[in-house]
């Protein structure tokens, strides 16, 4: 019988752990990037020593932490969870991908457009304004204390951490740079959130004039500089609003220093305020989901070793070709391949794309790197810098992505319009172009066959463009279409996934019921009928169909998973089973012959006590894992 202690508590959850690569190190402890296997998302791991902590000191970090994680707001770093182990405080929070906004001044070779820090300030404002309203004093704001994301935002984040680390109490814990100081504090005078207020006064001169309001070398006349407020002017280009709002930051007299909300009532913020407001809330989408997730209950991490390797071949390539660019913190996670391209989505949610042309087959811009060469290693794609792109598709001679927030971008050949601008852009679209009729219906799922496209957007409806021959777009007839067009559906019908085969359209219900659209020629898509079923001979046999039409010889199964080939197509149900259908001329469905089946077969063999977990449908094979 087991120990009552050997049993977890239901309540605890446990996430599964993969790690990316360590962030940092320092006196106390270290910070490192794990990536959750449940989601795929990135998170901090940040591990305190308290080591040489006494037993109140420890209670207190668990407390401020309880504080912080009660902070709730798009402009501050995220705490997820946190629990201490042995004489280690471990802190798991949100990441951020684009560095701090130190490390963003030191690159910078010529100051910031007035309009760039507006929007910076803003979102500091916001964040010093939410800590303020909660009563707390962050007391160490500075620009490596300001994080950032490649989309963008501003994320406040380490206060109240490295206070607890020390016994003598605040000064010392804050005075890593003394830089940001107000007069108050270097003075040994009481201080209250008017010091924040200097603080932030220090980091918005920084940000326009790329260096420090006061830089002295020696502790002594730093503190000199501080007390007395001498400081050179910002450049003549910026406002004089702007050079007023410095002015007023750094006044001497904290009294005389405005507030956060004072701050944001100032014309100079006032005036594009709720523009602002509305695009933190579009870009910290990410953030939110990962919150709506996150439990209170107990949090057991499990770290794996788990590693993610990229490899490929053919088109000349007769055995496996590993990519060492896709390492360490540069992982994939999505792979996708067209006819001689490939393209990646890393952990960093970043995309790569290279091919592997043969016999001498140009590009047609479907890599993206704005011309038609073909990059044989992989290259990213800068037009999309700090941009997260969720998944990646690729046609025949186009590439399509979608962005964490449902944008979608296209690029490649446009011969079929499949980049969806109905034709107004060059035959050969040579950069990522931002389609815009999804401006308002963000995109959840994208699949693309060799020359037509088809996303489910976040309400559950069905678009689709490009070739439409054999009916492949679902919309009733063999037309082209160069403009996303709306798939009709029976409002009874839930789709949950999407799927393209090269000349065909699948949709997966929420029941696990399929339906398809396209070439039938080998009974690819399951449609054919029988007559009789003692001689399983076919009654009709559906050649094509141009709108979406009910798999029926499929009903004997809920399907999970739909893999679609040329001449053949894969299924997997819910109990791990495969099934195929279509041309058996090579074997390609796993009967053990090489003869016509006019009807779905389930897979035995060597699959019949294993579990299988993806499928996929070359021209004239199948691979499935199990």
């Amino acid at each position: 019988m087991a120990e009552e202690g050997d049993i977890l508590n239901a309540e605890i959850q446990q996430e599964m752990y993969i790690p990316v690569r360590t962030l940092g190190r320092g006196a106390f402890g270290e910070a490192v990037l794990y990536r959750k296997i449940e989601d795929n998302m990135l998170v901090v791991w940040k591990e305190v020593n308290l080591s040489r902590a006494s037993d109140r000191e420890r209670a207190d970090a668990l407390k401020e932490i309880d504080i912080l994680s009660l902070l709730n707001h798009t402009n501050i770093v995220t705490y997820f969870n946190h629990f201490i182990d042995g004489t280690s405080l471990f802190i798991e929070m949100e990441y951020c991908n684009g560095g701090t906004l130190h490390d963003k001044i030191c690159v910078q070779n010529e100051l910031f457009p007035e309009e760039v820090v507006i929007w910076y300030f803003f979102q500091i404002c916001a964040a010093v304004g939410h800590i303020h309203e909660n009563g707390i004093v962050h007391r160490d704001i500075k620009t490596m204390n300001i994080f950032l994301t490649k989309s963008g935002l501003v994320k406040l984040g380490d206060f109240g951490i490295s206070k607890i680390l020390d016994s003598e109490g605040m000064a010392d814990s804050i005075v890593g740079t003394p830089y940001y100081m107000s007069p108050e504090i270097v003075q040994g005078k009481k201080y209250n959130q008017k010091s924040d207020m200097w603080a932030v006064g220090c980091v918005l001169y920084e940000v326009l004039t790329l260096k420090r309001v006061f830089d002295a070398s020696n502790p002594l006349r730093l503190v000199s500089d501080i007390v007395k407020g001498h400081y050179e002017e910002i450049d003549e280009r910026y406002t004089e609003e702007m050079n007023s709002l410095v002015n007023k930051l750094l006044s001497q007299n904290p009294d005389d220093r405005p507030s956060v909300q004072e701050l944001l009532e100032m014309p100079i913020l006032a005036t594009l305020g709720k523009e602002m407001e509305k695009k933190v809330w579009q870009l910290n989408s990410s953030t939110r989901r990962a919150r709506l997730v996150t439990h209170s209950s107990e949090t057991v991490p499990v770290i794996t070793s788990k590693t993610c390797e990229v490899y490929f071949w053919g088109a000349g390539k007769q055995t496996p070709q590993k990519v060492d660019t896709f390492v360490l913190g540069n992982t994939a996670t999505q792979v996708a391949a067209g006819h001689s391209h490939f393209a990646i989505v890393t952990v960093e949610k970043e995309m790569f794309t290279w091919a592997n042309a043969h016999g001498g087959k140009g590009m047609s811009g479907q890599l993206g790197h704005g011309d038609v060469a073909c990059y044989r290693n992989p290259k990213r794609v800068d037009a999309l810098f700090g941009i997260p792109i969720k998944k990646v598709a690729c046609g025949d001679e186009f590439t399509a992505c979608i962005t964490d927030d449902g944008a979608l971008y296209t690029f490649g050949s446009d011969y079929f319009g499949c980049i969806g601008c109905s034709n107004e852009l060059d035959e050969e679209v040579l950069l990522p172009h931002k389609v815009t009729f999804f401006n308002d219906k963000p995109v959840e799922d994208i699949s693309c066959g060799d020359c037509h496209v088809v996303v489910m957007c976040a309400n559950k409806a069905i678009y689709s463009w490009g070739c439409g021959e054999h009916g492949r777009l679902g919309l009733g007839s063999e037309d082209d279409f160069a403009f996303p067009q709306k798939i009709p559906l029976p409002t009874s019908c839930k789709v949950k996934r999407i799927y393209c085969g090269p000349e065909s359209t699948f949709l997966l219900t929420v029941t696990g019921r399929v339906l398809a659209c396209g070439n039938n020629d080998e009974n690819q898509l399951g449609l054919d009928t029988l007559h009789s079923l003692r001689k399983r001979s076919i009654k009709g046999h559906v050649p094509s169909a141009n709108s979406p039409k009910l798999v029926q010889s499929l009903n004997r199964y809920t399907i999970a998973i739909v893999a679609p080939g040329k001449t053949h197509s894969a299924f997997v149900d819910v109990y791990g089973r495969l099934v195929t259908v279509g041309s058996n001329k090579y074997g390609q469905l796993g009967v053990n012959d090489y003869q016509h089946h006019p009807s779905p077969c389930q897979v035995k063999g060597e699959l019949v006590s294993k579990q299988v977990v993806e499928a996929a449908c070359g021209e004239e094979f199948t691979v499935v894992a199990t």
